[in-house]
């Protein structure tokens, strides 16, 4: 079979994988968002009953979480653009090579955003607890000294900055995808020339 026919090359299914790439991507990463933001709000609001003047600082994990959706968006908008419609005599120029890559384009943005929503919730989640706990301690030992005569440190800040840095390398993770979803997404080949 050296000369593969038309419908060899661009079969009726290959549409319907640029498609489902399209869903898959939207439909993972929003997930991931969700779970995310679940994760982390639950926190904000445990914490914030015992320390209401740290709820807006604590966004950031929400604020993360909400990337990945977007980034779901983007790869979604991009492979749509780029699905062939049929030609004017009902031919399908959309090969089932293009299709194929829209399909991991959609899959490698949606789980990579799925996977990083799940980070973000869980670190996050965990990570305000934390600093909260660690205010309300503090608040209870002002004035109080170690045994060696000094105050005690600002840990929370401490703790702040680590959750940022946990919650930016685990945003990374759907940043990549996004990076890979693109890439694949330009993987493409018509039938008949056009």
């Amino acid at each position: 079979m050296d000369n593969p026919s038309a419908f060899d090359t661009c079969p009726t299914i290959a549409p319907f994988l640029g498609y489902a790439g399209v869903a898959l991507s939207i439909i993972l990463a929003n997930t991931g968002a969700a779970m995310g933001t679940a994760r982390a709000g639950v926190g904000i609001m445990q914490s914030g009953i015992k320390s209401p003047d740290l709820v807006w600082r604590n966004l950031i994990p929400i604020v993360m979480a909400g990337v990945n959706g977007i980034y779901g968006l983007i790869t979604s908008i991009v492979v749509l653009g780029s699905i062939a419609m049929p030609s004017m005599g009902g031919n399908n120029r959309y090969s089932l090579y293009t299709g194929c890559a829209h399909l991991a384009a959609g899959l490698c943005c949606g789980l990579s955003g799925l996977g990083s929503g799940a980070c973000i919730g869980i670190a996050g989640d965990a990570a305000i607890m934390a600093c909260g706990s660690y205010d309300v301690e503090s608040k209870r030992s002002i004035g109080r000294r170690r045994g060696d005569g000094k105050k005690k440190s600002g840990g929370g800040e401490k703790l702040f900055v680590a959750m940022v840095l946990v919650q930016v390398f685990a945003g990374n993770i759907a940043l990549y995808g996004l990076i890979a979803s693109i890439i694949l997404s330009q993987q493409i080949f018509y039938c008949g020339g056009e």
